[in-house]
C-alpha cells in the first residue's frame, strides 16, 4: 500500500492507495491559518499539519504494523518553514497567500532580472532576514510545507525541485550570495521520486507511520495535481479549486506574456502555463463566516445558490480580498461588489462570489487562447470540485467541458503516482498518471447562457481596470491604531 498526504491551507488530506493507483480509503482534518491585525499577513502553525496527519492515520487504518511500501507528502506553497537546529519551527510558517514581503520581491527582482512575486519564497525568506534576524540567524533550514513533513519523517532536509528550470524561481547559488543570504541554510535540491530516507521512530511514535517505510518526495500540490488530473497531453488544464485557484495548461512551448506564469512541466519536454487565483475558494468561506452562515455546511449554501437565476440579478464580483496574482499581480487589489442595489440580499452575493470564480478562470484562459494556445478541456480537483453547481457553473462561464475526476484530490492521486514510478510499476511518470486516471462525469456549458456571461465577463474584466489606481489609493492611507485604553 502506498501512503500519502497533501497539506492544503485549510485541511490535510490523507489516502491509502493499492499498487495500481487505486484509491483504497482516504480522509481528513481542518486546519487553521492564524489571526493577524495586518491583512496581508496570513501564518500558519506547522505543527498542525503533524496533529492532522496523528488524527488522519487512524482513520485511514494505518498503525504501527501495518504495512506500508511507501509514504508521499505534497503541499501548499510557496509556503515557507523557518526550522531550528532541534527539528522543530522557528516561527510560524508564512504561507503563499502572505502579501508582506512586496518591498523584497521588488528588490529579489532586480537582482535576478526578472519578477519576482511576493507570494514565492525567496522573497519571504529576505524578509525574515531584514525583519526577523534572531529567526534568521537561529535557522538551520528553510523549508517549504511538504520539505518540513519529510524532515520531521526522516531527519533529512531537501529542496523538491520538480524541474531543473523551476530553480531560478527558488533560489539560486548567484541570488543568494548577491542578497547575502548564507547557503548552508538551503537544503539540496532533489527531484520528486527521491527515495529519501525511511520515517525514523520518533514519527513512529508521534503520528503512527511504521518505522523504516521509505519516504519518497512528492512536490509542490500544483504540481502533484498535474499527475492526478492526467493533465500530461497538450491542450488539457488541470483547475485546483480550493482556498485559491491554480489554471494549469500542458503545452509543447512556453509563453512569454508576463501575466502568466510560464514553467516547466514535471513530464519532461513540455510546459505548464499557469494562473493563480489568490481567493477563490477562500472569498466564500469569507462571505460565510461575515453572514453568520459559518457553521452552515457547503451543501445547504448551494441549495440557496440554486434559488437565484445564473447572473445573480446583474450583480458582478472582484474576488481579490488578499491581492491578486494571475493576471494581475496586484498586491493592492481589493474585493467588491459591482452592481449592488436594494434588490439584492445574501443570496444573490453568494452567487455573484460563486460565479466570480468562474470569471476569474475565464480571464487567465482568455489570455492563454490570445496566445494561440488551444484548451482541451478543464479537469477539476479540489474542495470546489464535489459540487455539481459549481463545476457547472464554470462550465457555463468559460465554454469548456468541466472533467471530474473518479478521486476529485489529485495532489493525493499525483502522490500515488509518483510512487508508483519510484516503486518501478510503471515506466514513467506519464504512464502512471495515464494509466491510473479515471473520468466520474463531465458538465458540458449551457449555451444559452453564452450573452449572459460573456456581458458579464466584460464588466468584470473592465471593473478592475476602472479601480486599479484606486485600489493604490486606498492601500497608502494611514489608519491609526486604537489604543486599548480608548476601547473602553
Amino acid at each position: 500500500m502506498i501512503l500519502v498526504y497533501d497539506v492544503g491551507t485549510t485541511t490535510v488530506k490523507g489516502a491509502l492507495f493499492d499498487s495500481r493507483g487505486r484509491l483504497m480509503s482516504a480522509a481528513d482534518v481542518p486546519v487553521r491559518l492564524l489571526k493577524a491585525e495586518n491583512p496581508v499577513y496570513h501564518e500558519c502553525d506547522p505543527n498542525s499539519w503533524l496533529s492532522a496527519i496523528a488524527l488522519i492515520n487512524p482513520q485511514l487504518g494505518v498503525t504501527k504494523g501495518s504495512k506500508i511500501d511507501a509514504v508521499v507528502v505534497s503541499g501548499n506553497g510557496p509556503t515557507v518553514v523557518p526550522v531550528g537546529r532541534d527539528g522543530r519551527p522557528l516561527d510560524f510558517a508564512i504561507t503563499w497567500m502572505d502579501r508582506r514581503a512586496v518591498e523584497e520581491a521588488s528588490y529579489v527582482s532586480e537582482v535576478v532580472g526578472f519578477n519576482i512575486d511576493p507570494s514565492f519564497a525567496l522573497p519571504k525568506i529576505y524578509w525574515v532576514y531584514r525583519n526577523k534576524r534572531d529567526v534568521y540567524d537561529r535557522t538551520l533550514h528553510f523549508l517549504h510545507c511538504p520539505e518540513f513533513v519529510n524532515f520531521f519523517l526522516t531527519g533529512e532536509a531537501n529542496t523538491i525541485l520538480p524541474s531543473p528550470a523551476f530553480k531560478r524561481y527558488i533560489w539560486t547559488e548567484e541570488a543568494l550570495e548577491r542578497l547575502e543570504l548564507d547557503l548552508s541554510k538551503f537544503p539540496p535540491f532533489v527531484k520528486p521520486g527521491y527515495i529519501m530516507g525511511k520515517v525514523r521512530r520518533k514519527a513512529e511514535d508521534s503520528l503512527g507511520i511504521p518505522a523504516g517505510v521509505p519516504v519518497i518526495t512528492g512536490g509542490p500540490d500544483f504540481v502533484m495535481s498535474l499527475l492526478g488530473t492526467a493533465t500530461v497531453v497538450p491542450g488539457r488544464v488541470c483547475d485546483r479549486a480550493g482556498t485559491s485557484e491554480g489554471v494549469n495548461l500542458c503545452s509543447l512551448r512556453g509563453i512569454s506574456d508576463t501575466r502568466l506564469l510560464s514553467l516547466p512541466h514535471i513530464i519532461e519536454g513540455y510546459y505548464n502555463i499557469s494562473g493563480i487565483i489568490s481567493t477563490s475558494g477562500k472569498a466564500l468561506e469569507w462571505f460565510k463566516n461575515i453572514t453568520g452562515k459559518g457553521k452552515l455546511d457547503y451543501e445547504t449554501l448551494f441549495e440557496d445558490i440554486c434559488l437565484v437565476e445564473p447572473g445573480a440579478n446583474k450583480l458582478v464580483f472582484l474576488p481579490y480580498l488578499s491581492g491578486e496574482r494571475s493576471p494581475l499581480w496586484d498586491p493592492n487589489a481589493r474585493g467588491v461588489f459591482i452592481g449592488l442595489s436594494l434588490k439584492h440580499g445574501r443570496r444573490e452575493m453568494m452567487r455573484a462570489i460563486v460565479e466570480s470564480v468562474g470569471f476569474a478562470i475565464r480571464d487567465v484562459l482568455s489570455i492563454m487562447e490570445e496566445n494561440g494556445f488551444k484548451i482541451e478541456d478543464l479537469r477539476v480537483t479540489g474542495g470546489q470540485a464535489r459540487s455539481p453547481l459549481w463545476n457547472q457553473i464554470k462550465a457555463d462561464i468559460t465554454g469548456k467541458n468541466i472533467v471530474l475526476p473518479e478521486c476529485s484530490d489529485a495532489e493525493l492521486k499525483g502522490d500515488a503516482a509518483v510512487a508508483l514510478k519510484a516503486l518501478g510499476v510503471y515506466a514513467s511518470l506519464r504512464e502512471a498518471s495515464e494509466k491510473s486516471f479515471r473520468v466520474k462525469r463531465v458538465f458540458e456549458p449551457d449555451e444559452s447562457l453564452r450573452g449572459l456571461y460573456g456581458d458579464l465577463f466584460k464588466v468584470y474584466r473592465e471593473s478592475y481596470r476602472a479601480l486599479r489606481d484606486i485600489f493604490a489609493d486606498i492601500s497608502r492611507v494611514e489608519v491609526p491604531r486604537v489604543r486599548e485604553d480608548d476601547k473602553e
